[in-house]
């Protein structure tokens, strides 16, 4: 090889190396578009969405908005396509009489994903969101789905009294049918606001900011309390410990080490999906039920390395 071809050669080999970084670091982030869908029965949902690439669809957990998804909305639209959707009766979303069950907000996702004409999307719900994905998958399977991601929420929110001990570990659960109906009614009640300031100030760690806690009453209020009675109701009593094992598709499950939703119940779910991964927090990584909001570096690399 003389030495114009060695030049000619190495020079090309940068340029291709170049190339090949320009073409694959992140896109900076844009500010979120805010869009609309209706439902099959008349109801409009409101939605964020920002980025571009494979979609990653974020469904809030009870009385819970998509604003709350705002880290990830601008940490993982670089890479992805983000939208965050207000379920009916929350956030900014229409607020009618009826639908407030786990079936019912399934159908409704699954309106927003034809409507968008979304396809290969990775479903990450928080709470109740991962129900709502449960839900889903029971009716659907994974039509229009690549991947999912549960965050936090267990099998079964209210025990049995004859369970064994294993069984209520395993499952998660943390009512009492009495405890369900008390906090339902308080919920429906005249005290309706401060149970759901008392029950939402339980999920976060104490080193979180107060402001920020209380920024997330505010957007758990945009919802009537007697529609999140019933909604709290349909879906505390939901069973899905039959539905998770048949899950097929790729699966990353999170939890937080001192949540409200017990941990083991999140290792006991993993076990129960092939080939799927749990990530636990701890407490001092803001592992509470909401660790997608106090820990969003960790929590958005995580889901980066999960859909790459």
């Amino acid at each position: 090889m003389d030495r114009r071809t060695f030049i000619t050669g190495a020079a090309a080999s940068v340029a291709a190396v170049a190339c090949s970084q320009v073409t694959t670091s992140p896109r900076p982030a844009m500010p979120p578009t805010k869009g609309v869908v209706t439902t099959n029965d008349g109801v409009v949902l409101r939605y964020e969405e920002a980025g571009s690439g494979k979609p990653l669809v974020c469904i809030p957990g009870w009385s819970q908005t998509a604003a709350q998804f705002k880290h990830q909305v601008s940490g993982l639209s670089d890479r992805y396509r983000v939208i965050a959707v207000d379920m009916r009766g929350h956030g900014e979303s229409d607020k009618p009489d009826n639908g407030y069950t786990i079936q019912r907000l399934a159908k409704d996702v699954r309106d927003l994903l034809v409507a968008r004409n979304l396809t290969d999307v990775t479903l990450m719900g928080h709470s109740m969101g991962s129900s709502v994905i449960w839900s889903y998958w029971q009716l659907w399977g994974k039509e229009r789905l690549a991947k999912l991601i549960f965050v936090d929420q267990m099998a079964m929110i209210t025990g049995d009294p004859r369970w064994s001990p294993q069984e209520r570990e395993d499952a998660g659960a943390i009512f009492t049918p009495t405890q369900l109906y008390d906090t339902v009614n308080d919920l429906a009640g005249p005290n309706g606001a401060k149970t759901t300031e008392n029950f939402i100030g339980a999920m976060f760690t104490k080193g979180y900011a107060r402001s920020e806690v209380e920024w997330v009453v505010k957007q758990n209020l945009k919802m009537p309390r007697q529609y999140a009675a019933a909604l709290l109701y349909n879906h505390s009593t939901q069973d899905w410990r039959r539905v998770i094992p048949r899950i097929t598709l790729p699966t990353l499950v999170v939890g937080g080490r001192v949540s409200v939703v017990p941990w083991k119940s999140q290792v006991w779910i993993q076990k129960q999906v092939r080939g799927s991964k749990v990530e636990i927090f701890e407490e001092y990584e803001g592992g509470n039920h909401f660790m997608f909001m106090e820990n969003p570096d960790k929590f958005n690399r995580i889901v980066r390395d999960f859909m790459a």
